[in-house]
């Protein structure tokens, strides 16, 4: 690789496909915080946690062609990656159980007291199914920030910085993204009168 210079994250991705490993040393220290504080908030366990962000970067190493680019930036993609991955742990972990504490479900629904219940988790599923639609329909630029505030539980400063725009500019995006995200579930009935 050329110089110490920041490269772009499709530039970094270009030289772990030349096998560089230069380049997943800067996607690893741009990156790993958001991974294992993801992970983290998904598996609640530390060593969990280092375990995903591991294999994520690993993964990343051994087949960087998964990336690709023309459905969306990279930041969000592995963001998706790792929350499957810290996901699937926690499948693992609970797998042989009848109970379904588990914290988050592969939707991203907490199940509240009573979780055993099949209509409360038939409505959950709907609900889960309901909220993903809408996040479709947002702009990318729009979508992104949410991911970034719920899946990684980013501030907006650390989106900003992350994604190299102004801080103003993530919280119009945060704040537009919001409002059309609850005018999508309003069009879809989900809340009701009494919120």
């Amino acid at each position: 690789m050329v110089g110490q210079e920041e490269l772009s994250d499709e530039a970094l991705l270009q030289a772990m496909r030349a096998r560089q490993p230069e380049a997943l040393a800067q996607l690893y220290d741009r990156y790993a915080a958001a991974v294992y504080s993801l992970a983290r908030m998904i598996t609640r366990d530390d060593g969990a946690a280092e375990d995903v962000t591991q294999e994520v970067f690993l993964r990343l190493w051994q087949a960087p062609e998964l990336y690709v680019p023309e459905r969306g930036p990279f930041a969000p993609w592995l963001l998706r990656v790792t929350r499957n991955r810290a996901l699937d742990w926690v499948r693992q972990r609970r797998r042989g159980t009848a109970s379904l504490e588990v914290i988050i479900d592969e939707r991203g629904v907490e199940p509240a007291d009573g979780g055993d219940d099949p209509a409360a988790l038939a409505e959950r599923t709907i609900l889960a199914e309901h909220v993903r639609q809408a996040l479709a329909e947002l702009e990318p630029s729009q979508r992104q920030v949410l991911e970034f505030a719920y899946f990684a539980g980013l501030t907006q400063r650390e989106m900003a910085d992350m994604l190299g725009i102004p801080l103003g500019t993530v919280k119009t995006r945060v704040r537009a993204g919001m409002r059309r995200l609850a005018e999508l579930l309003a069009r879809e009935r989900i809340w009701t009168e009494t919120e």
